[in-house]
């Protein structure tokens, strides 16, 4: 029997039409996280690594990207590097670290992708504990720091989560870059549950640090314009943010998820500046008032209701929470969707919002695990390896965890980390990429076995940034209207294929496809076919690229 009919067989007694296939030994993935864990409990050793789903050598298939830590200078044991794999386009993958130029030891944890000089090719900047680095892409299979020429060094940080968006929309990526606390090994804080021996610190035992923001010149060398932006913060312990337009003026704003610290909204003043207005808005605090520890964000329509709503990891005994469009901002459904009570127990840092399943709802995922293997003492019943959560989005307002119902290997507990999304295989659904803490990465496929297909687009500014960021996608049929955005950032440390993909069932195409530019164009299109994916270039008629 082909794979298709096992599949189909598989699901007919009434399983979610989809499961998540652990590819990651067939793929050729062999790589290992290191924290540079040795005992002294370090901060950053915590934090855990992120990944990334990136076409760097524009052929067509999407290429995966690991994030890594290191040695402390103190305790050097074995060298670790970032890992760069090419998609060979059948199933596996190559390590090409070495020849790409990226064979390089930093303590790594995030990693933000966006074509910041316009020139066709992604680049990369990679967060760190101390200096983070900005990788441009030569087009030729490899990459070169450019960090000091670009103005973004030398400046030490403990920098996490990062994000290329275009805030002015001058047609060129800025940089937002999220700073957790300041840390150093000289200035580590002994913390412990027993008074006795050392344990991971909370965020609490130091000081904050602000954000950054970097403007474009478009010179090749970026501004610091973060003290006059709105940005500056030195409270701030920032580990996730997000893009939305939340205020439908066209302008792109951000949401930030801040540990033990009050979450951020900043709206976009359309002038260079921003203004927060996340406790007005409802999105700084739980129900109770009560500032969480904010690790991973995504924002995303998933109320069909053509507004973006967002969805926040935080710590375990606090839940995820789950912000609706509300009519004078947002409203927290994390009980009342389903998804509340089953994410108090989890320690919560990737999440993502995609249609696992393409019956055209935004699903939910989110990545666990604990921080310190030592969590049993503090007697909540916490384990160190947690399992994911997969909420289906039942499309009434709900929401079912079916982790447990979509493949062994998924709903098997993870020390986890990073979460990336991408079409790795080209054949129309979201294959997940996850990182682990002193541990692998993991690729899942996804196999769908209920007979739904999607349409993709793949985006091109001309006017607007090349990577189209911010700009809107609207999809019209017979079921109403879907609306994504396209984005950076994200999930936890980590960034997804920029393809929006859109699940529509077993209908056959839309009646109308709206694209609406960060440059203030808006493209229409009629009659559009689904199972394909469409290169948009901004001005110009749709290209199918790919016949599934």
């Amino acid at each position: 029997m082909t794979r298709r009919g096992l599949l189909l067989s598989a699901f007919a007694g009434g399983s979610p039409g989809f499961q998540l296939a652990d590819v990651t030994q067939s793929a050729g993935l062999a790589f290992r996280h290191n924290s540079g864990a040795y005992g002294a409990k370090f901060l950053p050793e915590t934090l855990g690594p992120g990944c990334a789903f990136l076409d760097y050598d524009n052929d067509g298939w999407l290429d995966i990207l690991l994030v890594n830590g290191q040695d402390w200078p103190s305790r050097r044991r074995s060298r670790s590097t970032l890992s760069l794999y090419r998609n060979n386009g059948n199933g596996t993958f190559t390590d090409v670290t070495k020849s790409a130029g990226l064979d390089i030891e930093m303590y790594g944890l995030g990693v933000a992708v966006g074509d910041y000089d316009n020139d066709g090719f992604p680049d990369l900047y990679i967060t760190a504990v101390g200096q983070s680095r900005l990788f441009r892409n030569n087009g030729r299979g490899g990459f070169t720091d450019v960090t000091m020429p670009a103005g973004l060094g030398p400046r030490t940080g403990f920098s996490t989560s990062a994000m290329w968006f275009d805030f002015d929309r001058d047609g060129l990526l800025d940089l937002f870059v999220c700073n957790y606390v300041r840390w150093s090994p000289e200035q580590d804080v002994f913390c412990s549950l027993d008074g006795k021996k050392k344990s991971y610190c909370t965020p609490e035992a130091y000081r904050g640090a602000t954000c950054w923001l970097f403007r474009n010149r478009g010179n090749g060398t970026f501004e610091d314009v973060t003290a006059n932006s709105g940005i500056f913060d030195p409270s701030a312990k920032s580990l996730g943010v997000a893009m939305l337009d939340f205020d439908h003026d066209g302008w792109p704003d951000l949401f930030v998820a801040n540990d033990t610290q009050p979450n951020k909204l900043y709206r976009n003043n359309r002038n260079g500046t921003f203004s927060e207005v996340a406790v007005r808005m409802g999105v700084a605090f739980s129900e109770e008032g009560r500032a969480r520890a904010g690790m991973g964000v995504d924002t995303g329509d998933f109320t069909r209701s053509g507004r973006m709503g967002i969805a926040v990891t935080n710590f375990d005994n606090e839940m995820m929470g789950l912000y609706e469009p509300a009519p004078n901002g947002f409203a927290d459904r994390a009980m009342t969707a389903g998804v509340g009570p089953a994410t108090r127990d989890r320690l919560g840092f990737g999440c993502a919002f995609f249609d696992a399943d393409l019956d055209g709802h935004l699903d939910l995922v989110s990545v666990n695990g604990h921080i310190d293997d030592n969590v049993r003492g503090l007697g909540r019943g916490a384990l160190h390896a947690q399992v994911p959560n997969l909420f289906r989005n039942g499309g009434n307002g709900r929401f079912r965890d079916i982790a447990a119902e979509v493949g062994a290997s998924f709903a098997q507990p993870k020390i986890a980390r990073g979460l990336a999304l991408g079409d790795f295989d080209r054949d129309g659904d979201v294959d997940l990429l996850i990182t682990t803490n002193n541990g692998g990465a993991l690729l899942y496929r996804n196999d769908i076995g209920n007979g739904n297909q999607s349409v993709r687009f793949r985006l091109e500014g001309r006017k607007s940034n090349r990577d189209g960021y911010g700009a809107i996608v609207q999809v019209f049929d017979s079921s109403g209207m879907q609306m994504q955005m396209a984005k950076s950032g994200s999930s936890y440390l980590s960034a997804s294929d920029k393809a929006l993909t859109f699940g529509v069932g077993n209908r056959k195409e839309a009646d109308r496809v709206a694209i609406f530019w960060p440059s203030g164009r808006a493209d229409d299109f009629k009659k559009v076919a689904y199972g394909r994916t469409y290169h948009c270039v901004e001005g110009e008629a749709l290209r199918p690229i790919d016949r599934r």
